[in-house]
Formats: C-alpha cells, sequence, structure tokens
C-alpha cells in the first residue's frame, strides 16, 4: 500500500503551529503566532498562496498521519532582516485612510505605489515629525518553529 504524500498541486487538511523564540527572555520560551491544534483542522489548497511558500515547501513529501517539526533559520523561513527596507518619512505622507489620530507604534500600515501596487509597513518609531516604517516582512530575521500534523491529502 503506497502512503499519500502532500504534492505541490494537494489538498491538505491538517493541523499546524507556527511560534518564533519570544523576544528578550528566556530561550526556552517561545511566542505562538498562530495555531490550529486544539481546534478545527485547516484545509489549504497548496500553491495557492494559502500558506507561505517557505512553509509549503517543507510539508512536501510529508505523509498522511505524520506529525512533524521544522527547526527554520531566517533564510530559510522569511529571510534576513534588510536595513534598506526601514524607511524614515514625514508624518505628512503617511496615508490619511488610516485615521486622524494614528499612526501608533507597531501598528500596519498600507502605501499605495503610484503604480497601484500596495505595500504594507509597522511602524517602529515615531516622533513629533517623521515615522519610521520597516518594510521587511514581519517574521524577517527570525527564527521559526513550524509543526504540522497531516490528517488528510487529495
Amino acid at each position: 500500500m503506497t502512503e499519500t504524500t502532500i504534492q505541490p498541486d494537494s489538498l491538505v487538511t491538517l493541523h499546524y503551529r507556527v511560534a518564533m523564540p519570544a523576544v528578550g527572555g528566556d530561550e526556552a520560551a517561545e511566542e505562538e503566532l498562530v495555531s490550529t491544534f486544539g481546534s478545527t483542522p485547516a484545509t489549504l489548497q497548496m500553491g495557492n498562496g494559502e500558506l507561505a511558500p517557505t512553509l509549503e515547501k517543507c510539508v512536501i513529501g510529508t505523509a498522511v498521519g505524520e506529525r512533524r517539526t521544522f527547526l527554520l533559520e531566517p533564510d530559510q523561513a522569511f529571510g534576513k532582516h534588510n536595513p534598506q527596507l526601514l524607511q524614515r518619512m514625514p508624518r505628512t505622507e503617511i496615508p490619511a485612510s488610516i485615521g486622524p489620530n494614528a499612526p501608533e507604534l507597531h501598528a500596519t500600515i498600507e502605501f499605495s505605489a503610484p503604480s497601484g501596487q500596495k505595500f504594507t509597513g509597522i511602524v517602529r518609531e515615531m516622533d513629533a515629525e517623521a515615522v519610521l516604517v520597516d518594510f521587511n516582512h514581519p517574521l524577517a530575521g527570525r527564527n521559526v518553529r513550524f509543526e504540522v500534523h497531516i490528517i488528510g491529502v487529495m
């Protein structure tokens, strides 16, 4: 009997958890970002962007019933933090659509390029005149633990 394994175009039902080491704390402590364990499993279409491509690569070839844990370095997960993607800008360049009292520290702001393309950044610092916006992926530069339990593959 051949085991059913995940292929790049499979429809997969699984439990998954994404966590990273807590910042500035105990090395064994983790910050859980998302988890379906203890609730309804997720059903995801591989190759559709429903799961980050870096995480999809981990589960390709995994069989139904398997439980696996992947420990990913920044290069294997969401990339290194790129200081060139930090941009200090005057408050006047912050989109008015985020509200009159905004921005707030650690808030996510969406910007539109002249081409219509959207860019999302996180407010890292601010003062009366300027805001430092980080356009890196929120998990860039971080180690990630990705755990899965494969329930079904179609």
